[in-house]
């Protein structure tokens, strides 16, 4: 089955080129956002890795009211259109109610339904009439073959603009598994299946700050099997100092690591779609 080519930006996603979404997981200060958009840049030029700029003007599923939930929507969006008119990088942030999808268009060029909401119809079809793109995490409580149902949603509301986002499975307690099956199967469905692997390494109801609270040791085998087993993009939050960052800290990846991280992956998916250097 042919999948949909769907264009972000100046990204062209499922294409046989890779293509990264990377950025901090919420919006801290103006400061740390600007340095981080630089310097992916920077690598994704250097890479010739198309980049997708990525983070949350609000994370509304934080398992304490203590911990940081970003500067909300219009804070959040005027640091991103920030970051587009200097960088000219497309931008891709999380909604996470109906009345938020609007506005959020207006600055950026895909919104993003994450994985406990994916099956919410309201919010998923006022995504998709915006005429955004839209990615849809896999939410770890479906089987993937059954996020053919949002697809769907997302379809009869006039959209074949589509992304599909990998994090892992429910395993057991506070833990995701990523089952190298769910690639095969969301490529069945027909649109760019993505791979988020910052998110699949993070111990859930562990304390954000808590540096147990992932499992970085498990990204190089994790990244390097969702890359041969055909992902078109790769999902991977960074930020300048991790231990610092005020959300995810024990998943986010060192910025100043990226480039050496996501160099032999292109050159996986180089090998595995049969691209060769110039």
């Amino acid at each position: 089955m042919a999948k949909k080519h769907v264009q972000v930006g100046n990204v062209d996603c499922g294409a046989d080129r890779l293509f990264l979404i990377s950025g901090p997981c919420v919006i801290e200060d103006e400061s740390l956002m600007m340095h981080t958009a630089e310097r992916l840049k920077q690598i994704s030029e250097k890479l010739e890795l198309p980049l997708i700029f990525k983070s949350s003007f609000s994370k509304d599923n934080r398992s304490s009211l203590e911990y940081y939930e970003g500067p909300g929507l219009e804070e959040g969006l005027k640091i991103l259109a920030k970051i587009k008119r200097e960088f000219a990088l497309p931008l891709l942030t999380d909604i996470h109610y109906p009345e938020q999808a609007k506005p959020a268009a207006e600055v950026v060029d895909v919104l993003q339904i994450p994985a406990f909401l994916c099956m919410q119809s309201t919010l998923v079809v006022e995504a998709a009439r915006t005429g955004a793109v839209v990615n849809l995490k896999h939410g770890q409580f479906l089987a993937p073959e059954n996020m053919a149902n949002p697809v769907k949603k997302i379809e009869a509301s006039g959209s074949d603009k589509i992304l599909i986002t990998e994090r892992g499975y429910t395993f057991g307690y506070n833990d995701l598994i990523v089952d190298p099956r769910s690639f095969h199967l969301l490529n069945q469905i027909g649109y760019p299946v993505i791979f988020d692997i910052t998110h699949a390494i993070r111990k859930y109801g562990i304390p954000s700050k808590d540096p147990t609270g992932g499992a970085r040791e498990f990204l190089p085998v994790l990244s390097r099997a969702g890359v041969a087993a055909g992902v078109d993009g790769l999902f991977i939050e960074a930020h300048p100092e991790p231990p610092k960052a005020m959300c995810d800290a024990a998943s986010q990846y060192y910025l100043e690591q990226m480039e050496a991280f996501v160099q032999p992956l292109i050159e996986i998916h180089d090998l595995v779609t049969g691209i060769t250097a110039d």
